[in-house]
């Protein structure tokens, strides 16, 4: 097949292969020389031909070295359809056990529906189905294509909103070596990057090697305004915690603390509890999570013959990530005293001075919560690849295995051992050398060192901790093992089955066999439930199952007026897997062109995602959660629906209930932290989500103006028995709001005390409900201007609309559909802007990065205020709901660079140039704090030195 250099098949090289060394096999001195035959992302069909009919966001190793990016994460900043990132550097809250990796979520349909591949085969996923982009260097990387279109008729499971294939370097001849140090403005947040590669090509072959190792020092909550107070600037007395590291005794049913600087030995220090003095936890809690990955790689490729070729790849990445939280909340209420779950300070301890058991609080900042989440990625595959001659046609074929290994482990610092702190606040007495011992006289308990948790910090009193005794009596750290597998054996061939009218049947079809592993051993004290405020049960599970598929890519109609071609598209794929069955899925795409410049394309395909390990044998876990009661007088549903406050009152709630927050305070806002942990868990009876994907589009490449390409394409996903776990608000609003009985029972509220009313236990396993929707625009234009007298000019501009995307929880018909485009991190429109300049030696390059406006439910001025500017808002999704919708937002980066004489590149780099801050948002998108987890926090400068040898 040879290759037709009309101006849209120009674009489509050039997008898709730019700056890439196509694999290429010894030919004998009299064969003809063609182009040879490539794999692009969304066909299994090695062709000369690039265009296909589906939509692919390529972004080339030119491009790369043109930017500061580190990891194949930074890269899909370029790429508006990635959504908003899942556990996002600035979520310390999240428990989740991915957290520290960096992940694609396409369309915002989750990462775990976006499939990862490198080099066209799957990457390793984590218990969960994530892959970790960030474990993939950038200096490996030769190009990386976005498919944004559903493949799992080609690829199988995952891959329901799109595909990620990263190309490695390949051919690549001499040695390059590079530098890149950068920091935030503010004199934080240091990035340092070294990389090293090596590279070189023989007669029968190539070999690759390369190493890289980065840094990322973490930034807290306190070194930025914006993120400094819990519930913003605006409010910086509002959301602070009445759990102090003050400490606070209940005596007589008031709460009394020393304060800052008081003697807690002096009854007469005592006071009422100042909220002045209340403790804003964001300020010492991690905003930007510490990284450090160290990466080795190797890839190489050996012509056995002049038609069969060995080739092997191995990646070695080592991560490290680390968040820190605010001192644990260590609270003893009168229902876990009598539930034995927590002791109260006791009457006989040293340290009380009310002759009677009391009920206390100490956040412990004297030693901030920790968690390091540690990663070992070994990752290699080995095939054979070759061609096949059969008269005129050639077939490629290739068989390979892939081995994927995760190894981690948590492990958890600034965390209580409950039994320690029960004997530490028992009884206690002073001895004759002026020792705290715990127990009594005559009977001492041996190595136990007694607390005294109405000492505030900085004291030095006995007992404090400010006492390296009392602190490691006290805190223990845990450890939890994770560990998740990926094996896959596959063989595919592709080629010409025959000759129609209008050019050659090609056909790929391969078979599969793969296997999935992950468990999740928590230290043997969490499970236990002995670390305070932490538990979780392990996860262990595996499955297998076997696949084959079938592309065929049929020619219609080609060389007439209007149809310079037409051809058909259309693959299936058969999945068995050991646990749930067997699923069979297809896709269909037309390629239609009119002219040589236009391009018109169409697919229609089904899809699925099977449950991960996690879905299906995840232990139970217990988390605080945030949520909004209903029957919550100032901020629920029931302050501004009449039948939402009967419902609350028939279930014996009074009108003026008010939600109170995890410190015994009535909430001072919508979402605040529940009194006590929930749990949820797994179910292995979940079936897979089914989905369907729709895209049409035109790629236009006009004659008259040489070097512009533009594309338009529609999209649209809808997802069936969406794998869910509810949220406990979503759960408490479908018992009283949409008055839907079997809700109720799947939680309980405390029945008296202090807490009476409030929400004590739900129950929140996964299961297989609702459907989500989404449909929206992409819009490309790549413009290369002839070269001028006064340089080589260059855009590109993406954008990203989404029409809608919508999701429903459960299947109950009464239920409302949830709109979320719009809605914190769920952008209507993301536009990137490039612009590039290069003149001999000098090149400049601007980037525009646009986010469209954002809304959430109103926190503030329920009845309307300068904050609450929508207060009558209504839509087609919900009732009256008063909310507040921010500006858009826009962050411009710019990079300086220049090429020495020696062969290096030196280049200067400053992203979000005028220090654009995001508003301030309450529903915390993607984040723990007032502020979306993907804006960028400050203004970033950077270098980078690129020396090629």
């Amino acid at each position: 097949m040879y290759l037709n250099h009309h101006p849209l098949h120009t674009a489509v090289l050039f997008a898709l292969a730019a700056g890439a060394s196509l694999p290429a096999f010894a030919q004998s001195e009299d064969a003809p020389i063609t182009l040879d035959r490539m794999e692009v992302t969304g066909s299994r069909i090695r062709q000369a031909s690039l265009e296909t009919a589906q939509p692919v966001f390529a972004i080339g190793r030119a491009e790369i070295e043109k930017k500061g990016y580190v990891n194949v994460a930074d890269i899909l900043q370029d790429v508006p359809a990635a959504g908003s990132p899942s556990m996002s550097r600035a979520s310390a809250l999240t428990s989740s056990r991915d957290f520290g990796g960096m992940y694609v979520s396409l369309r915002n349909l989750g990462p775990e529906r976006s499939l990862v591949l490198v080099d066209g085969r799957r990457m390793g996923v984590s218990a969960g189905g994530y892959s970790d982009l960030a474990s993939i260097p950038s200096s490996i990387v030769e190009r990386v294509e976005v498919l944004t279109d559903g493949a799992s008729a080609l690829y199988g499971s995952d891959a329901i909103a799109g595909v990620v294939n990263v190309i490695t370097r390949k051919n690549f001849d001499g040695a390059e070596a590079s530098a890149y140090v950068g920091q935030y403005s503010q004199g934080d947040g240091q990035k340092k990057a070294y990389s090293a590669t090596f590279g070189k090509t023989f007669d029968r072959g190539w070999l690759t090697l390369g190493a890289e190792v980065t840094k990322e020092d973490p930034v807290l909550g306190g070194a930025r305004e914006f993120t400094a107070y819990p519930n913003g600037p605006l409010h910086p007395q509002d959301g602070l915690s009445g759990v102090t590291e003050w400490g606070w005794a209940t005596v007589g049913g008031k709460t009394i603390s020393v304060g800052p600087g008081g003697n807690p030995a002096n009854i007469g220090d005592y006071q009422p509890r100042d909220p002045a003095t209340y403790a804003n936890t964001k300020r010492s809690m991690t905003l930007l999570t510490g990284l450090e990955r160290k990466a080795v790689f190797a890839n190489g490729g050996f012509d056995i013959t002049d038609n069969l070729r060995l080739v092997a790849d191995a990646l070695y990445n080592e991560r490290e990530s680390s968040k820190q939280l605010a001192g644990y909340p260590y609270q003893v209420t009168a229902a876990n005293v009598s539930s034995g779950a927590r002791a109260a300070l006791s009457k006989n301890s040293v340290f009380n001075l009310w002759g009677q058991d009391v009920l206390f609080a100490h956040r412990t900042e004297e030693l901030p919560r920790g968690t390091e989440n540690n990663l070992t990625t070994k990752h290699a595959s080995l095939g054979l690849e070759g061609v096949l001659e059969t008269g005129s046609r050639y077939w490629d074929w290739n068989v390979s295995y892939m081995y994927n290994r995760n190894e981690g482990e948590r492990i958890g610092t600034g965390s209580f051992y409950q039994p320690h702190v029960d004997l530490a606040v028992g009884a206690s007495f002073i001895d004759a050398g002026g020792v705290a011992r715990c127990g009594t006289v005559g009977n001492v308990i041996a190595g136990c060192t007694p607390w005294n948790p109405l000492a505030p910090m900085g004291s030095n009193s006995t007992g404090s901790l400010s006492n390296k005794a009392v602190r490691d009596y006290l805190f223990t750290r845990f450890t939890d093992q994770i560990q998740s597998t990926t094996k896959v054996a596959s063989a595919n061939i592709s080629g010409s089955l025959f000759s129609l009218p209008a050019g050659e049947l090609m056909a790929a079809m391969g078979v599969e066999h793969r296997e999935e592993a992950a468990s999740y051993i928590p230290d043997l004290m969490v499970q236990n439930g002995t670390i305070a405020g932490t538990t979780g049960q392990p996860t262990r599970g595996d499955y297998a199952l076997d696949e084959v598929y079938l592309e065929l890519q049929v020619p219609l109609l080609a060389d007439l007026p209007l149809v310079r071609e037409l051809s058909l598209d259309v693959a299936g794929r058969y999945s068995d897997y050991d646990n749930f069955g067997a699923t069979t899925n297809g896709k269909f795409g037309l390629k239609w062109k009119p002219l040589d410049a236009l391009l018109v394309r169409a697919t229609y395909g089904t899809g699925f995602r099977a449950p991960t390990v996690d879905d299906l044998y995840g232990g139970s876990v217990s988390t605080r959660d945030r949520l909004t009661d209903p029957c919550d007088s100032a901020f629920g549903a029931a302050s501004r629906t009449a039948a939402v406050a009967a419902r609350c009152n028939a279930a014996g709630l009074a009108s003026d209930f008010r939600q109170k927050t995890a410190d015994g305070d009535n909430a001072a806002t919508a979402g605040a932290q529940a009194v006590t942990d929930f749990s949820s868990g797994s179910n292995p009876d979940l079936k897979p989500e089914t989905a369907k994907t729709w895209t049409a589009g035109v790629v236009y490449s006009p004659e008259f103006v040489r070097g512009l390409d533009l594309s338009l394409d529609w999209w649209k996903i809808r997802i069936d028995n969406v794998i869910v776990g509810e949220s406990a608000t979503d759960i408490l609003n479908q018992c009283y709001v949409q008055g839907i009985a079997s809700a109720c029972d799947r939680f309980t509220r405390y029945t008296s005390g202090t807490n009476k009313g409030q929400v004590s236990g739900m129950n929140r396993t996964l299961n297989n409900a609702g459907y989500q929707e989404t449909a929206g625009y992409d819009i490309g234009i790549r413009y290369r201007l002839p070269e001028l007298a006064i340089g080589q000019f260059a855009v590109r501009w993406n954008t990203t609309y989404v029409d809608y995307l919508q999701r429903k929880n459960d299947n109950v018909d009464t239920t409302p559909v949830e709109e979320f485009t719009g809605w914190g991190g769920n952008f209507r429109v993301r536009s990137n802007l490039n612009l590039d300049w290069q003149y001999g030696n000098l090149g400049i390059g601007w980037t525009t990065r646009y986010y469209s406006s954002m809304k959430e439910k109103c926190s503030y001025d329920l009845d309307g205020g300068p904050e609450c500017n929508l207060p009558g808002f209504q839509s087609a999704y919900t009732d009256v709901q008063p909310s507040r919708k921010t500006g858009a937002n826009t962050f411009h980066d710019l990079q300086v660079r220049y090429a020495m004489p020696w062969n290096g590149t030196v280049s200067l780099g400053v992203n979000n140039v005028f220090q654009h801050e995001g508003p301030t948002m309450y529903s915390q998108p993607n984040s723990s704090f007032t502020y979306y987890g993907g804006f960028d926090i400050g203004r970033f400068m950077y270098m980078k030195y690129q020396q090629r040898f």
